[in-house]
């Protein structure tokens, strides 16, 4: 893809990927002192970077967003983390979880289920980090939105385990 369809498709999807970070900041965003779209900025300039990826379409870009606001957003925590000692942790925003889920827990529990499977481990990243819903993803991935859906669910219960630390599922 050339770099013209690259910044054409960037700004397609960039007021989605600020709506995707402002749900991911809505409740740390001051305490890190990053804005939804300075998150997004990260983002695309990240983007841009990647002279030699091939975007398929509107929907993969999106998707390849969700890791590249994933990497910003965890560098921004810890950024902070190394400008303030004693710094709280920075959690996001889950719908199932009221409570939030830690930046940084989740990143490291996504790195682990990345050696177990990287296919669970990007389908939470659209999921989680950009919001794509069960189709969007059945389409970028091409498989069928049910098994998107029994994907989903299997990658949840995996995370929530890793998350509480439990060693049942090692």
């Amino acid at each position: 893809m050339q770099s013209n369809d690259r910044d054409r498709l960037l700004s397609d999807v960039y007021d989605e990927l600020r709506v995707a970070a402002a749900r991911l900041l809505r409740r740390d965003a001051p305490s890190l002192t990053l804005q939804p779209t300075d998150l997004v900025n990260e983002a695309a300039l990240r983007i841009v970077r990647l002279d030699e990826m091939s975007w398929n379409d509107r929907q993969h870009f999106f998707a390849t967003g969700a890791r590249v606001l994933r990497q910003a957003m965890i560098d921004a925590v810890r950024s902070r983390k190394r400008a303030k000692r004693q710094a709280p942790a920075v959690f996001l925003i889950d719908n199932d979880n009221a409570g939030g889920i830690d930046a940084e827990l989740l990143d490291a529990a996504l790195t682990k289920l990345e050696e177990v499977s990287p296919d669970l481990a990007h389908l939470v990243e659209m999921r989680f980090f950009v919001g794509l819903t069960p189709a969007e993803i059945a389409q970028v991935t091409g498989a069928s939105e049910s098994t998107i859906k029994r994907r989903w669910k299997t990658a949840r219960l995996w995370l929530a385990s890793e998350l509480r630390g439990d060693d049942a599922m090692d």
